[in-house]
């Protein structure tokens, strides 16, 4: 199906977010767009997949024909799906319940026809997935997996992509791709939407950059990495140099610490973070690491050993005492755990804050809020609900509400989501604090970023942790080997 889009406009408010975008997208091909958080991505392929109507005047011509469409309902019958960063599922669900949602027709479908349905779409595309298995099973790649095999069913010939490897392995996304590759064999058109410059580089036919809501031009193979950072921030970028920490003195010290889980058990973690010092954190999703960080924040309780900030001995203690000493805890679900939906900048400063008598001050809040929204470069106003921002804005408001000073950092995920430009403006944020003696622990799937801002680095795989490793020393295939589960007899883990 040939995509046409002319005229696109779209405006928030006084944002203008899609300006007069046309593009023509043919048939049977990968199309790339690329774009800086904020460049009106999502907005686009909102748009295209009946999520949001565009301005009037705008038009999307499909096959040579105008088109209007008012929801995805709509954007489905006309053969256009969208899969989300987030996939739309019912985790406790089962997977076969969740092939058939949107099924047109009985209320009560035939569920052996659907399974047999299901177990066909499967192995033409070499997924295992076993239909009776909930949804609450999967992995974020697996439900990927589910999401693309119900819009297949649904009869979708334009598949759109929103940041799809964002939060997925390194095998799981070799697999996407070969599953991509097949499409446009099928005469079926994939919009993939990144700021990942290797993901479109090695997977799309073309690539289109928006910046600031227009579009500032296309892209044939061979891509040039430089020209299109170039188009899509209207200047070079670069990552600076590494810079060792100088230590200092002890922050958090874990002594023969054990966790566990329903799924897992860690034993015997011996560990000390200095002060300037910043511990990266990688492994497979599920492998211990996120069960780290809830004991080095407090929330989850050593089922042994102990643990000691700046001296004071915190085993067994909660999240309110561990902030007492300075620990503040950033977790990757933004908008369910680090921020309130509904709440405006202001609010969500006033709250951060420590309470000044019995009523709050409104106009020294939205002081405070400006003042960092001019200093975190937050694409906001003091009024915008925090749930208009996109991904990149909310990540900075996050760090804009951390306390200062602070002892220790913890983030899961910091960069997820982001451009390149926001990780260098985020990173370069965090490591002032370091300068003025804050310890980060940080997880991230990015293995080059855990190499280019930690000094140290922790692997986890099924349970064990490795003895800290020299960031400046490690190399990516090293941690990639060690993440599944090879080479650990060289390097030892942290028990004692």
């Amino acid at each position: 199906m040939n995509v046409e889009l002319k005229n696109i406009n779209k405006h928030f408010g006084k944002v203008h977010a899609n300006k007069d975008i046309t593009l023509n997208i043919p048939s049977g091909t990968i199309q790339g767009i690329l774009g800086e958080n904020g460049a009106g991505k999502s907005t686009l392929m909102k748009i295209l997949s009946g999520f949001i109507q565009a301005d009037s005047g705008s038009q999307i011509i499909l096959d040579g024909k105008s088109v209007v469409m008012n929801s995805p309902a709509d954007a489905i019958q006309y053969g256009i799906g969208m899969l989300h960063q987030d996939p739309l599922d019912f985790p406790p669900m089962k997977i076969l319940d969740n092939f058939l949602l949107g099924i047109p027709g009985s209320f009560f479908p035939n569920r052996k026809e659907a399974t047999q349905d299901f177990n066909l779409l499967a192995k033409e595309y070499g997924f295992s997935l076993d239909p009776e298995n909930y949804v609450d099973s999967l992995t974020v790649g697996e439900r990927q997996q589910l999401e693309i095999m119900r819009l297949l069913f649904l009869g979708v010939r334009v598949f759109i992509l929103d940041e799809p490897t964002t939060g997925i392995s390194a095998a799981q996304k070799e697999k996407l791709f070969t599953t991509l590759k097949k499409f446009p064999e099928q005469a079926m058109t994939v919009i993939f939407v990144s700021h990942k410059l290797e993901d479109v580089e090695s997977l799309c036919d073309r690539v289109a950059v928006l910046r600031a809501g227009q579009l500032v031009g296309t892209l044939n193979p061979p891509y040039q990495t430089k020209k299109i950072v170039e188009m899509m921030f209207g200047k070079e970028i670069t990552l600076g140099e590494r810079k060792p920490a100088n230590v200092g003195e002890p922050v958090l010290s874990f002594d023969n610490i054990s966790l566990e889980d329903a799924r897992l058990r860690i034993k015997n973690i011996n560990l000390e973070v200095r002060e300037h010092e910043v511990i990266g954190l990688a492994g497979m999703e599920g492998s211990g690491q996120d069960l780290f960080m809830r004991a080095c924040a407090g929330l989850v309780r050593p089922v042994g050993g102990k643990i000691q900030l700046k001296g004071q001995d915190l085993s067994g203690k909660s999240y309110h005492a561990f902030k007492q000493v300075g620990v503040n805890f950033l977790p990757a679900a933004r908008l369910e755990e680090g921020l309130i939906p509904g709440l405006s900048l202001t609010d969500h400063f006033i709250l951060a804050e420590q309470p000044r008598g019995i009523f709050i001050d409104r106009i020294a809040g939205q002081r405070l809020a400006e003042e960092r929204i001019q200093s975190f470069n937050i694409r906001g106003t003091p009024l915008s609900p925090i749930e208009s921002l996109s991904g990149g804005n909310q990540q900075r408001a996050e760090l804009a509400l951390l306390q200062n000073p602070l002892s220790l950092i913890l983030l899961e995920h910091p960069t997820r989501g982001l451009d390149i430009e926001s990780v260098i403006y985020i990173w370069s944020k965090l490591k002032e604090r370091c300068h003025h003696g804050t310890s980060i622990i940080f997880i991230s799937s990015d293995l080059e970023e855990i190499l280019q801002y930690s000094d140290r680095v922790l692997v986890f795989f099924s349970g064990k942790v490795s003895q800290p490793l020299d960031a400046n020393k490690t190399s990516v295939e090293e941690l990639g080997q060690l993440i599944g589960g090879k080479g650990w007899a060289e390097i030892g883990d942290t028990h004692a």
